[in-house]
């Protein structure tokens, strides 16, 4: 054993997380590209239906995107007519991110994207909700 095996890639735990998250999303491009989202405004819209109103710092912690990512993303949305934003009238340092009618009617055109996905994914249900369990469990000690 060498003292460089540790810099092989296949000693890395990361490549294949990313490897594996980059076919995830290639799967999505498809369906996503009919509604003319990327996966990270798909992603801030799966928040945004479930929130329907949220701060904008919140929906970054959510999604671990920091405020020059998600800017841009929301700024798309915003233009799309699927979200509004606007200051808190509490506290004008406050962001707040609010869904639309058209965000709202979206939620029912993309509803089977998910199931596509996973079914395109060929990952085994049992082996997928493993590797949720792990991934969410492993996410929390970043956190």
């Amino acid at each position: 054993m060498s003292k460089y095996d540790i810099l092989k890639l296949e000693n890395q735990m990361c490549f294949p997380l990313y490897a594996l998250s980059r076919e995830i999303i290639k799967l999505y491009k498809p369906y996503l590209d009919k509604f003319n989202l990327t996966y990270t405004q798909y992603i801030a819209m799966l928040v945004m239906w479930e929130e329907e109103k949220i701060v904008f710092k919140e929906l970054g912690k959510k999604l671990h995107l920091d405020s020059g990512t998600l800017t841009p993303v929301l700024k798309k949305l915003e233009s799309m007519g699927l979200i509004i934003k606007y200051r808190s009238k509490e506290d004008d340092r406050v962001v707040i991110v609010e869904l639309t009618e058209n965000g709202r009617e979206l939620k029912d055109e993309v509803i089977t994207i998910p199931e596509k996905v996973f079914c395109e994914s060929k990952i085994s249900e049992e082996d997928a909700i493993e590797l949720k369990y792990y991934l969410d469990r492993i996410l929390k000690s970043f956190i």
